[in-house]
């Protein structure tokens, strides 16, 4: 036993990885013995968020977008994520692929035909129904999976990216402070970072694993008539966790890789079945028009809190659930993109990892979105009252109206399944490198630990209170983690603005703690080269 102890407290940053257990075990026990309390705490908790700090959301989030953009077109943007000649460790395709699947593949076909039509029929204002609340539809939902998500993900990537392969500090979140507190990362301060880093990434991948399980269910009850459920949905947590186990342990290029790069490819000939299925000639149009929609909205759209006659409750569920999402995930998806960019500029980084995801995203949303609206607005299917009456089956419903109704709900399903093991070991890897205090190839035995630990708090949530529940995980762990945020992109600002007059064979992460350190000295336009 002594044995394993002392392996143990070599493997694991010991006060990160036993806070965070002890705390989600916990969890775990509250919502398994007290379903319907936790269900209340968790409504209290969502309500009391949305009413104080949804204008933090708003405000913080398009502050993170401002900033990466500054970084994206400044002098910065040549450096190295890693030794000047540094080259990066995957292909472009194999690096897309693995952004696209862990970022956010399953809440894309859970949401891709439920939230356009949601805002096509029930608008934050205005009149539902009609051509004008088509287009706005599409507008917000642009403008919850565009650049702002991917803005959110880019500052805790990018942060950790710099310092772990530039500098030399571990792949862990608090590394991202190091400017600010220096060695005190490795303290208290640093380790409470890091503790809330483990919260925001299991609770947020839990959230997408609960709608991918609600998604998977609703389309097996579709094809097959297996019954929609709690104890359905627990099952099939159950074996795609095991799954997602295995996947972790066969590590990042044997497993994660491998997965992402099929899961791509299974969605993209879902995509291009659709689009050629249905109105083509109407969704190229709309594509068109949707993004000429955001272009003129996404800086409105960006500082909306709705004072003057939203709906009531529109924003809480849509917009800030959105932006508690993407905050939660971020040490999930910053983490995982860090530690498969080595190599890349920050230009390079940034313009990759906003752009191309998004593109895509925009194209999936208008292929399925733009499907349904077409159904409903022209050809009267009843596409949104079929989502109003089951949000999770709205996809499959979209795709009944298609040939091939039956194949192609199949496919869904695969789809689903392999975004949920991505995601599951995706997040359970990131978590286990921020417990095992950075180290990029930790313990098996912790990584199952991890994933299992993932599909328990899937399952508690969905228990109780299912969809409503799972947003409120994501908005109230987001919030903690926002403001940590704001910290990070000031230690970035700090650590770039003296690599750029320093050169890299000189540089010691102790240059990064003190502004004074900083020479007087113009920056120049290029690193120096070592």
């Amino acid at each position: 036993m002594s044995t394993l102890i002392e392996r143990a407290k070599q493997d694991l940053d010991m006060p990160v990885f036993l806070i965070s257990s002890l705390v989600i075990t916990a969890f775990v026990l509250f919502g398994a013995l007290f379903p319907e309390q936790a269900g209340d705490v968790f409504q209290t908790v969502q309500d009391g968020i949305v009413d104080t700090f949804g204008w933090f959301y708003i405000f913080a989030v398009t502050g993170f977008l401002l900033f990466i953009l500054t970084l994206l077109f400044s002098r910065y943007g040549s450096i190295k994520l890693g030794p000047d000649d540094s080259e990066p460790d995957y292909s472009y395709l194999s690096w897309f692929a693995m952004l696209f699947s862990a970022g956010m593949g399953i809440g894309l076909v859970f949401y891709g035909v439920a939230e356009p039509i949601f805002h096509f029929e029930g608008p934050p204002i205005g009149e539902g129904g009609t051509e004008a609340a088509a287009q706005r539809s599409m507008e917000l939902t642009f403008f919850h999976w565009g650049i702002h998500a991917w803005a959110v993900y880019i500052v805790v990537g990018l942060s950790l990216a710099y310092f772990g392969y530039r500098h030399g500090l571990p792949l862990t979140v608090s590394s991202s402070l190091y400017p600010l507190i220096g060695d005190r990362i490795h303290g208290p301060i640093g380790k409470a970072v890091d503790i809330f880093a483990v919260f925001g990434t299991l609770f947020g991948v839990a959230t997408s694993l609960g709608l991918g399980v609600m998604q998977i269910n609703a389309g097996l009850d579709y094809l097959f008539g297996i019954p929609v459920g709690e104890l359905t949905q627990t099952i099939l947590i159950a074996v795609i966790t095991l799954m997602a186990t295995v996947s972790v342990v066969l590590g990042l290029d044997k497993g994660i890789r491998r997965l992402s790069e099929a899961n791509l490819t299974f969605a993209l000939l879902l995509l291009v079945f659709v689009a050629l299925a249905g109105p083509s000639i109407y969704l190229l149009d709309s594509f068109v028009s949707n993004l000429g929609g955001y272009a003129q909205s996404v800086i409105p759209l960006s500082f909306e809190t709705y004072p003057y006659g939203a709906d009531e409750g529109w924003q809480g569920g849509w917009t800030l659930f959105y932006w508690g999402w993407w905050i939660a995930w971020s040490p999930f998806v910053g983490m995982f993109i860090a530690r498969i960019s080595r190599g890349r500029t920050i230009r390079e980084f940034i313009a990759g990892v906003m752009l191309v995801p998004t593109a895509l995203t925009f194209v999936w949303l208008t292929v399925f979105g733009n499907t349904a609206i077409h159904m409903d607005l022209v050809q009267d299917l009843g596409i949104a009252a079929a989502v109003g009456e089951n949000l999770d089956t709205a996809f499959f419903v979209m795709l009944e109206e298609l040939p091939l109704a039956a194949i192609t709900s199949s496919l869904t399903i695969i789809v689903v399944v392999l975004f949920f093991v991505t995601s599951s070991d995706s997040g359970s890897l990131v978590i286990d490198i921020i417990t095992s205090g950075g180290d990029v190839k930790p313990k098996a035995y912790t990584r199952i630990f991890w994933a299992v630990s993932e599909g328990l708090v899937a399952i508690i949530l969905l228990w109780a209170g299912g969809l409503a529940a799972l947003q409120t995980a994501a908005i109230a762990t987001g919030l903690p983690f926002a403001v940590i945020m704001v910290f990070i992109c000031y230690g970035l600002y700090k650590g770039l603005r003296v690599d750029v007059q320093t050169p890299t064979e000189e540089m010691d992460p102790e240059m990064i703690t003190d502004e004074n350190d900083v020479p007087d000295t113009e920056p120049t336009e290029e690193p120096v080269s070592a």
